[in-house]
């Protein structure tokens, strides 16, 4: 019982630590107040972590200032994020991270929320009225969080000038792709130096040859998903479709291997790789990572790049570290309210969703701590 009062006791302190780290970024003390006081409801056991249970939370008779740290207090949620990804990297920093970019769907009713519209929605499994955000996730051995997002925009808004502004989307805000927003976080990540080894993401990400020219211009090492479909330079200096390289694959290339822990257990998959690109950078190596169920044959791919003496058993855990991103996209959303807003404007839905990251980023980094102190313990403190 004393254990546990004192781990409540250092969850609460190190609660405050994290409300006093982000209060320079609100400058007035009531809004500075009303942001601890949100946080601090995003981590309770509110059922609907919005404005209306939120407030009732906070002991606020009306959800209206809730609402206005939402839509019009001055505060940068870019500010925020910032110190989020620092908090992050500071607890569970590690040089052989992998930073994995991947979307998800918000599921909402109507035409008035920025960038909302019928669009496939990966958290629905269809075509659903929905916005997407994209996100960044950063994933080490002591665990994973969310450090980074931002709102895609259909064109078919962007077109609409007169909508934008209803939404409060600024005039200087452009269209970009999924892999555009994706390259844009990758960029603030590594500009401000966090310790990172790989980079990994789905077809998506992986099928779009900017992006993989720019990860190789930053002499970042990933492991990109690609459409079987996807046209590369083989080693007879042509060009070859991912499947017809992996058919060409002896027997003896694949190797059983886990590319980590799942929900029921090691994720075991017959995995091999071929050497692609033949014109390459002195020390490093390109290659083609294949990976088949065992169940029933099906096959993935997946575009390599990284340090020439890279081993296929690492490239299958870089892969395999994918699935943390999913991991916490489902425990943001049903632990600190990612997808509980109920705000239309642009800039209320980058507040939202940075402070219900920084919660999740708080209870990654208290199951680190735990994780550690069991570890401890089992070695009698050695």
């Amino acid at each position: 019982m004393q254990a546990g009062v004192a781990q409540v006791e250092e969850w609460a302190a190190e609660l405050e630590a994290l409300c006093e780290r982000i209060a320079p970024r609100f400058h007035r003390v009531e809004v500075r107040r009303r942001a601890g006081a949100f946080l601090r409801g995003l981590l309770a056991g509110v059922e609907r972590k919005n404005s209306w249970q939120l407030a009732e939370q906070a002991g606020a008779a009306t959800p209206d200032g809730t609402q206005r740290l939402l839509n019009h207090a001055r505060w940068d949620p870019d500010e925020v994020r910032d110190d989020l990804r620092g908090y992050v990297v500071e607890h569970l920093g590690d040089p052989e991270a992998v930073l994995v970019m991947d979307e998800t769907g918000f599921l909402k009713k109507g035409a008035k929320s920025a960038g909302v519209q019928r669009q496939y929605s990966g958290t629905a499994g269809r075509i659903e009225n929905c916005q997407v955000g994209v996100f960044l996730a950063y994933a080490s051995r002591h665990g994973h969080a969310l450090i980074d997002r931002e709102l895609y925009l259909p064109e078919s808004w962007l077109s609409d000038r007169p909508r934008c502004r209803e939404a409060a989307i600024p005039d200087a805000v452009g269209f970009h792709t999924k892999p555009q927003l994706a390259q844009g976080m990758l960029e603030r990540a590594l500009d401000a130096k966090i310790p990172v080894a790989w980079v990994t993401g789905d077809e998506v990400y992986g099928g779009d040859r900017r992006l993989r020219r720019w990860l190789e211009e930053r002499d970042l090492p990933h492991v990109l998903a690609v459409k079987r479909s996807e046209a590369l330079w083989s080693m007879r200096m042509r060009q070859e479709r991912a499947s017809k390289l992996a058919g060409q694959l002896p027997a003896g290339a694949w190797r059983q291997l886990s590319a980590g822990d799942g929900a029921k257990g090691p994720r075991v998959y017959a995995w091999a790789r071929v050497a692609i690109r033949p014109l390459r950078e002195p020390g490093r190596g390109h290659w083609l990572l294949v990976r088949r169920r065992l169940k029933d044959g099906e096959l993935a791919f997946y575009v390599c790049y990284g340090p020439a003496r890279t081993t296929l058993a690492e490239l299958v855990q870089v892969a395999g570290t994918r699935w943390m991103v999913e991991c916490s996209f489902q425990q943001a959303k049903g632990q600190t309210g990612l997808d509980h807003y109920q705000v239309r404007r642009y800039d209320a839905w980058y507040r939202h969703i940075t402070l219900a990251m920084l919660a999740n980023a708080f209870l990654a980094v208290m199951r680190a701590s735990v994780v550690k102190t069991m570890a401890v313990a089992d070695t009698g403190g050695r």
